[in-house]
């Protein structure tokens, strides 16, 4: 039992509630989006100097938010027009087919929540579509593979995450250097998949911005999160993360992928599970190990797909070493 249990539905329907799009992506003949309806917050931008005081209270705002389950979205893209319900996270998503296979870097995709009326009239939310069409992409984890978690210490990683902010969270040395080798220059697409929620998306993309990290569509895990049990996020089952990755394959049926990790979860085990269902796809593996890698679980993974194409690294600068002596670059 909740707050709102207390607060006629009436006058919960009536609070301010909002479109907040996560992701308008594709190829030539469609594209994926995907967003929640959630009531309406205000949030200042973060700043470095801000204390770990002010960063908590800024977690509490993120996290006090409410997903709107049963809402009915409209997506507007070009000339088609759509109607989507949110599942009971708050989340919708809706692959589109494209009128125009003709790849548009100017166009967006429009959204607004016409179910449940708010408590003033919906306004318009906006996302940029992204089409690839390359031969080559990136597949990589984010705590711990380009964010510094803790995600194998819970006390240490929820410190973190509620006491710090996109400018004061720190990136694995060498991270920028590496993925700008790695995709090109920006010139092949990357894609981030994690278990971290939807309510540190805009943190994680700030962060990202901020590190000069090269940006992508970023994937998390759909389950809503709340002040109850924030400590969860990133935690639990990874099936996700697995899920993601095969619809990324999906998508993409002509483009090959490195796949970047950490050995902290279950990342190695999740890569040589792609490598086996679509062979010839993949073009290496880096994992950035955490501690000591037990020998069972090395050898488990060189029996199923052998090791020729798992790199195990203490470091982005080895990575990227390893990916210029491999060509991969």
């Amino acid at each position: 039992m909740n707050a709102d249990t207390f607060i006629p539905k009436k006058m919960r329907l009536r609070q301010k509630i909002k479109v907040e799009p996560f992701l308008a992506f594709g190829n030539k003949e469609g594209i994926f989006v995907k967003g929640r309806v959630i009531t309406s917050y205000k949030q200042k931008r973060p700043m470095s100097r801000n204390s770990w005081f002010k960063n908590i209270l800024a977690t509490i705002r993120r996290y006090s938010v409410k997903s709107i389950s049963d809402a009915l979205v409209e997506i507007h893209f070009h000339s088609q027009r759509f109607e989507v319900r949110t599942d009971k996270d708050g989340v919708f998503e809706k692959q589109i087919e494209v009128e125009n296979p003709y790849l548009d870097k100017s166009e967006s995709v429009n959204f607004k929540v016409i179910e449940p009326l708010g408590k003033n009239k919906s306004t318009w939310a906006s996302k940029k579509v992204l089409r690839f069409e390359s031969s080559n992409g990136i597949i990589s984890d984010i705590d711990d593979t380009i964010l510094i978690s803790h995600s194998t210490d819970i006390g240490k990683k929820l410190w973190l995450s509620i006491s710090k902010n996109a400018y004061t969270r720190r990136p694995l040395p060498g991270v920028s250097d590496f993925y700008h080798e790695l995709t090109c220059q920006r010139q092949d697409p990357i894609f981030y998949v994690s278990s971290s929620d939807w309510s540190l998306f805009d943190l994680i993309r700030d962060f990202m911005r901020f590190r000069n990290i090269p940006m992508g569509p970023t994937l998390l895990k759909d389950k809503h999160i709340n002040l109850k049990n924030i400590w969860k996020s990133g935690s639990g089952n990874h099936n996700h993360k697995l899920e993601k990755i095969h619809f990324l394959f999906t998508l993409y049926p002509k483009m090959k992928f490195f796949l970047i990790g950490d050995s902290g979860q279950h990342d190695p085990e999740i890569y040589a599970q792609i490598i086996k269902k679509y062979p010839g796809r993949v073009h290496a593996v880096f994992i950035r190990l955490i501690g000591q890698l037990d020998p069972k679980r090395r050898e488990e993974i060189e029996s199923e797909v052998g090791m020729e194409k798992f790199f195990f690294v203490e470091s982005s600068e080895q990575a990227l070493e390893l990916a210029r002596k491999n060509e991969f670059i």
